[in-house]
């Protein structure tokens, strides 16, 4: 099992876990999901529900990659398994990311 800290704007918002079997959940953190001033991190998870459960990472988490040759050097440079996507995401979403989320390794 993996786990991440979602960092928003620098503030906790929930847990990144992947799980042994490779599924993967996203909970709000308790606080976070409780106050009604903070934001869903995505419309695709929304704060409807505390927890989402998938298969596969989240596309929302998906699309904070790089892709094409930026992927191929970074997987190469830091010998990541291109097919982890949680590594990768743990890898390149810890400090440079577009945006207000950060993901930071637990």
């Amino acid at each position: 099992m993996r786990q991440a800290e979602v960092l928003y704007k620098k503030e906790l918002a929930g847990i990144l876990t992947q799980l042994d079997d490779g599924n993967f959940v996203f909970r709000y953190h308790d606080l976070w999901f409780n106050d009604s001033n903070k934001p869903a991190i995505s419309l695709t998870l929304s704060k409807q529900q505390q927890e989402y459960k998938s298969e596969f990472l989240f596309p929302f988490f998906y699309n904070m990659l790089p892709e094409g040759s930026n992927k191929q050097m970074v997987c190469f440079e830091l010998r990541i398994d291109p097919k982890d996507h949680f590594g990768l995401l743990l890898a390149t979403a810890k400090f440079d990311s577009i945006g207000a989320i950060q993901i930071q390794k637990i």
